[in-house]
């Protein structure tokens, strides 16, 4: 077999580095211990609206791990409201490896203040949900995490079960994409900054290693961690990140590890995946129904964002059936009329987790990247 270049291995190594900048925990450390919901004191890298309600609540998924989770909904203007009025909801979470007190608790309370009843929550193995070992990930228990999330607010007295929605961020966007495909009861959902994790995780960034050969090594070397230490962390977000680091590992540092969203929970803040936690994603392809879904869907991605490959290709593959990076060519969508594409100028990936921030992260002025008046508009027309 023909080996591998020395110029490839050494792109692969660094490559490698890179992906574990995304990749990384989903709890702070390995004495983390899963939050019962006693504790509601609010801890999020953003302040509370006055315009919202705020309380901590959790549910149990078909696996059995029990989710925790924020719930946000509108302030009443009057004391009947309330119990009078069903809501439209949407359950929110990512990026993949953060924390509801992050990104996710953000969009959740940004749409509550426009109506909707919100739920962030944490992925299982992440946070404060349950789940061991704790930093691990898996295509099937994440998409049916998003699923329970629908459960549960279903059964809210205060939800209209037939008019909910869900948001996905960075990886949780093609998770969200996933679980619109199986669950038709969400009937609206948006990928926001979106990365294809099976799709990364298996070729690398913008499939520069979609080799057999690199697969090969790199499934080899996953078998062998199993047993030489199944526990070793492969690293969060970069302490220390060189001037000649993609600008996607700076806007990493800029969000994760400065005060715009340091979280003492969240793994991408800390201390990273186990280096095996996420050995299921790199096997396996996710998105191969998204073109049968019918709900609608927006996909939206700043235009300088370097994942931005990731959402342009689901969303042609998901209305016209084929996209580079997708082997496989499927039928057109049958409802493509509710699908949209939204590029945001001047915004980069970690931009949208927050609407982004002026210089120097987490002391200059936020921005407002973030189309909150688009989503408003979409989930207002296809959650009625």
């Amino acid at each position: 077999m023909q080996r591998i270049s020395d110029k490839k291995e050494n792109m692969s190594k660094f490559l490698t580095l890179m992906l574990a900048a995304l990749t990384f925990a989903a709890c702070t450390n390995s004495n983390e211990k899963m939050n019962t919901c006693a504790n509601d004191t609010w801890d999020k890298v953003f302040p509370l609206s006055e315009k919202v309600n705020h309380q901590k609540v959790s549910f149990q998924n078909q696996y059995g791990f029990t989710l925790v989770a924020d719930l946000y909904t509108p302030k009443a203007n009057d004391k009947s409201q309330m119990s009078n009025h069903k809501y439209a909801a949407i359950a929110v979470s990512g990026p993949f490896g953060a924390t509801k007190e992050q990104s996710s608790g953000l969009y959740a309370m940004k749409m509550a203040e426009r109506g909707f009843v919100a739920l962030a929550f944490d992925p299982s193995f992440t946070g404060e949900s349950s789940g061991e070992p704790r930093r691990t990930a898996s295509p099937d228990i994440n998409t049916e995490d998003f699923m329970a999330a629908v459960d549960y607010l279903s059964k809210l007295p205060e939800v209209d079960a037939d008019r909910i929605g869900i948001i996905g961020i960075c990886g949780w966007g093609g998770i969200a994409l996933n679980a619109a495909a199986a669950d038709t009861r969400i009937k609206a959902t948006v990928a926001s900054t979106m990365y294809d994790m099976t799709r990364v995780s298996g070729n690398d960034y913008n499939d520069a290693f979609d080799d057999e050969q690199w697969r090969h090594r790199n499934r080899e070397n996953l078998s062998q961690q199993r047993l030489a230490d199944p526990q070793a962390m492969a690293g969060g977000v970069l302490d220390t990140v060189p001037p000649q680091a993609p600008r996607f590992v700076h806007d990493y540092y800029d969000y994760y590890k400065t005060p715009r969203g340091y979280h003492a929970r969240s793994g991408n803040s800390n201390d990273g995946w186990r280096v095996i936690g996420t050995q299921a994603y790199a096997n396996s392809r996710f998105l191969y129904y998204i073109n049968e879904i019918r709900s609608a869907v927006l996909i939206m991605h700043g235009a300088d964002a370097h994942s931005r490959y990731f959402g342009e290709a689901a969303y042609h593959y998901m209305v016209d059936g084929k996209a580079d990076g997708y082997k496989t060519v499927v039928a057109p969508n049958p409802c493509p009329e509710n699908k949209e594409l939204l590029i945001i100028p001047d915004a980069s990936h970690c931009d949208l987790y927050d609407g982004g921030y002026t210089e120097p992260a987490g002391k200059g002025e936020p921005k407002n990247l973030i189309p909150w008046d688009k989503l408003t508009e979409f989930f207002n027309k296809n959650l009625k």
